[in-house]
């Protein structure tokens, strides 16, 4: 593997580190879970344990020590022994010696020594940088170590006097995508095309929502992805109306809308897309009045993609698109102003245009630089994010009939460059021509 991106993530934050005055951080990664009895889920590593490691098993841990400039520092990776007879059952294990040579680490320990070893390294650190309160069981060896640091005072050590939250500093190097990290959001989103082009062409009426899934999980699996990034939402009809619906079983019908929300993760990094279509094909008055309303939302927020823009601009540019429909189309009454003050569009649009995405579906990295309205961050080249405006009308005695459990989202996935903004999504259709010619073929 290349394990030159991890190498200089780990420099970044050794830097950031030192510039606050040094200290030692301990990132851990994901525990194995129990799904039944003495079967586990299939095992992804912790995001920022990834993002700076690359490492892919369990039962491991990263030990950064920032010095003074560029002298002293490490990284230290703790794993587990190798166990020729435990990988006939469980597969391969790196083992200390080849952890280090494989993913560049200056030393690597058995991980039955990390608990000893930790208030060695420990001692007289101006500070310690953990995720605190992320874990309990964590939480708990981190003040046993501190513990056994303050007990050897009368020998002349000391434990770290400040604790950092790590998440801080590596929230903010991972709102920043490095080519390594573009190039796999890049095939995470050419993999979740291909399935939603293929969901579009195998749907039809009297199919069930589980066979419209069973075709992305096929394709993402067949394209090398190694998970969905998140449970997929295949909602036809007035399921589409429930945000997060995973059901997934209802049979579809004959003049009804599929939306779909399916992504996939390739070595970790995420792929979000929605689309939205008819099961027969062929999209009815009132669908397509809305869906074209959605669609001219999205393009207004992508408009607004830039650097230098803030991440509130594309919800703003979306909101006023989507209201001054909401007017059109009778759904509600008053002035585009006077609505969005009220917030009454909520009713028909309940969340956000965007989130942040990445390692993390729902990406690491705060939205706002300060607290109130006017603090929200600026976007600049290599942040990605979502684009999803939706409409979702739910029946009710002063909604036209026509528009009854009619839901519609259409979601992207947005690269911030130089100039404006790349749309990595872009080979999954989304006009109306474009689809339904992808369906009668």
């Amino acid at each position: 593997m290349n394990i030159t991106p991890f190498h200089q993530r780990r420099l970044s934050l050794l830097a950031r580190m030192s510039e606050a005055g040094g200290g030692l951080a301990v990132i851990p990664t994901a525990p194995e879970r129990v799904r039944n009895r003495d079967t586990t889920y299939p095992y992804r590593a912790d995001s920022y344990f990834h993002y700076l490691t690359g490492f892919p098993e369990p039962e491991a841990v990263l030990v950064l020590i920032a010095g003074r400039g560029n002298d002293g520092r490490q990284s230290i990776l703790f794993c587990r022994d190798k166990d020729v007879d435990k990988e006939i059952w469980d597969g391969f294990r790196h083992g200390p010696d080849a952890a280090r040579e494989t993913f560049g680490c200056d030393a690597a320990h058995s991980i039955k020594e990390f608990d000893s070893k930790l208030a060695e390294l420990l001692a007289d650190q101006p500070a310690l940088w953990f995720s605190i309160g992320h874990d309990a069981t964590w939480d708990a060896r981190i003040t046993a170590a501190l513990n056994a640091v303050r007990a050897q005072a009368r020998v002349g050590h000391r434990a770290p006097a400040l604790i950092h939250d790590v998440r801080a500093a590596l929230d903010e190097m991972r709102l920043i995508k490095d080519p390594h990290e573009i190039a796999l959001l890049q095939k995470s989103a050419a993999i979740a095309c291909t399935a939603h082009r293929r969901a579009m062409r195998c749907a039809a009426p009297g199919q069930y929502e589980y066979t419209v899934e069973a075709e992305f999980l096929h394709e993402f699996r067949r394209q090398g992805s190694q998970y969905p990034a998140y449970a997929p939402i295949v909602a036809g009809g007035a399921n589409a109306c429930v945000l997060h619906y995973i059901d997934n079983n209802r049979e579809l019908r004959d003049g009804e809308l599929l939306l779909i929300d399916a992504g996939c993760e390739v070595d970790g990094y995420a792929s979000d897309i929605t689309r939205t279509f008819p099961v027969n094909g062929r999209f009815s008055g009132p669908q397509a009045d809305v869906y074209a309303l959605v669609q001219d939302a999205q393009t207004a927020a992508i408009a607004a993609i830039k650097p230098g823009a803030t991440f509130h601009d594309p919800h703003d540019a979306a909101v006023r698109v989507l209201v001054q429909g909401m007017l059109d189309l009778k759904l509600l009454e008053g002035s585009v102003a006077g609505v969005i003050e009220s917030g009454a569009f909520k009713r028909f649009y309940m969340h956000r245009t965007s989130h942040w995405l990445g390692l993390d579906v729902h990406d690491a990295g705060a939205y706002k630089d300060g607290p109130g309205d006017q603090a929200w961050r600026s976007l600049a080249p290599g942040m990605t994010l979502t684009v999803e405006p939706g409409c979702y009308i739910r029946p009710a005695d002063d909604v036209p009939v026509a528009f009854h459990n009619i839901g519609v989202r259409i979601e992207d996935d947005v690269l911030v460059t130089q100039n404006g903004c790349e749309i990595l999504t872009a080979d999954a259709p989304k006009t109306i021509a474009a689809i339904e010619e992808l369906m009668r073929k």
